[in-house]
């Protein structure tokens, strides 16, 4: 197996069957093996049945279903960790990253890279439409307060579009803790800790309506974790 994807998904009825439609449509014509895997984090029990039933009679696509709400970092761990793929990506359910930047991503793959991240900061990339109230201040905030704790150089640690080599995502997911947003952070941590050569993806970047972050108290939670997350692997 090629290729694993991982679409962790909370509150998405009413779209999820739409992107798994998209994403099924670009994967089934590369010439390489894949999996998709979707993990319903609670919301809606529509949600599932809506994945189901995108992906038709595809036996290469799972949706997979948490108890109870667990968050964003259990569902891609999750995932990870029962996919069988070489390289193991996530992508956030709203494809504000769009899926055909897979391309580059496996690009870099075939370059060496153990890990490839989409970054909104990146010599070329594009960011189109305008991010929620408030949202781009905290993520810069956010982002310099990562850097200066905990990953420096790494501008964009959030974007929803992350992809590991089978060895790599085995090594950092069997060790990371983070359930919710701070996972992206222990994930990239943990890939430097263990010298793994991380290669950042210039992307277009599509903001859409229906974000599930809490500006305010996501924010203070992803910062405790950014503390949590270094004394945790020191």
């Amino acid at each position: 197996m090629k290729l694993s994807l991982v679409i962790p998904a909370y509150n998405e009825a009413g779209r999820i069957g739409g992107t798994v439609a998209h994403v099924c449509a670009y994967l089934d014509r590369q010439r390489y093996d894949w999996e998709l895997m979707v993990v319903i984090d609670g919301g809606p029990a529509a949600a599932a049945a809506e994945a189901r039933a995108a992906a038709g009679a595809r036996v290469n696509v799972r949706v997979i279903e948490n108890d109870v709400n667990r968050g964003k970092g259990y569902s891609v761990r999750r995932g990870f960790l029962e996919a069988s793929g070489e390289r193991r990506v996530f992508i956030d359910a709203d494809l504000s990253l769009p899926i055909e930047g897979l391309a580059g991503m496996m690009a870099r793959f075939d370059a060496g890279a153990d890990v490839v991240i989409a970054s909104r900061t990146a010599p070329g990339s594009r960011v189109e439409g305008a991010p929620p109230a408030g949202r781009d201040v905290m993520s810069k905030i956010f982002n310099l307060a990562v850097q200066a704790v905990a990953l420096p150089g790494i501008a964009d640690t959030q974007c929803g579009f992350k992809g590991f080599t089978a060895r790599a995502a085995e090594t950092i997911f069997s060790a990371a803790k983070s359930d919710r947003f701070g996972f992206d952070v222990e994930a990239l941590y943990l890939a430097r800790k263990h010298g793994f050569r991380i290669d950042e993806l210039p992307v277009i970047c599509r903001y859409h309506g229906g974000s599930s972050v809490n500006r305010l108290s996501d924010g203070v939670r992803m910062f405790a974790d950014v503390l949590a997350i270094r004394a945790r692997h020191r």
